[in-house]
Formats: structure tokens, sequence, C-alpha cells
């Protein structure tokens, strides 16, 4: 039997491959992600650049995100996997159009990984949902 507490994020278009788990899960007011690659949801390919990877995290990201009922504003850590010699530049671009107030930012930690055949990026991120108003509960 399912875990009421625990809700799956899933994206259309989106996907490990087939694996068994999914994008990202909400357990409480908790939403942690999996691997965030830049998969273009509507042609299920990755891009080949790392400035289209990088944008299609951040792009699929903010998807997971409105699924869950959060924003950018929610997120508190992001975990980002870069592959072995790649440039920070097109990541810390997306990340100033993402979290542009240098005094609203999540943490973040960026790793210089081997990463899977095709992947330049990926990362994964903690978010905690926005508590719902008074007049938004039931």
């Amino acid at each position: 039997m399912p875990n009421p507490r625990r809700r799956p994020i899933e994206i259309p278009g989106v996907h490990h491959g087939g694996a068994p788990f999914p994008l990202a899960v909400v357990v409480g007011d908790l939403l942690v992600s999996s691997a965030v690659h830049g998969m273009d949801p509507d042609t299920g390919k990755v891009p080949e650049t790392l400035e289209a990877q990088t944008a299609g995290v951040f792009a699929n990201i903010r998807r997971i995100l409105a699924a869950a009922g959060a924003g950018p504003g929610d997120i508190a850590k992001v975990a980002v996997f870069l592959a072995e010699g790649q440039s920070r530049e097109s990541l810390n671009a997306e990340w100033v159009a993402m979290f542009p107030d240098a005094d609203d930012r999540p943490v973040r930690h960026t790793v210089p990984s081997a990463l899977p055949p095709s992947l330049l990026i990926q990362c994964e991120f903690t978010a905690v949902l926005p508590t719902p108003s008074p007049q938004e509960q039931p």
C-alpha cells in the first residue's frame, strides 16, 4: 500500500529512462528532487550544449516546483553536478536569472562529476512548500 504521506512528482515528457523512482517527492512540507537534467519534455531529448542543458535543467526545476505547488523562493539548497572540465558560466547566468536578489538565494554546492554520456549538468534540490493561508485550507 502506498505511503499516504509521500506524493511523487512527475512531469510529462521528463523521465529517467524507466528507472523505478519519481523525479521528485513531497513528504509533509518537504520537496526533494532526484537528479534533474535538461531533457526537453516536448522532444524527450537532452540538448547537446552545456548552455541548452543548463537552461533545460532550470526549466525542469520550475516545472517540478509548479507541480508541487511551490516556486523558486521555496528552494533551500541546490546541489549541481557539472561534467569534468565544464565552465560554471551558463550555470551562474541561469542561477542569477532564477534568483535575482543576491540577498535571497538558496545555498548551492557545485561538484565536478563523471556524469552519464550526453549529460553535461544535472542537479538535485530541496525545497520547503509554502504553508497555505487560512482561506486556502479545507
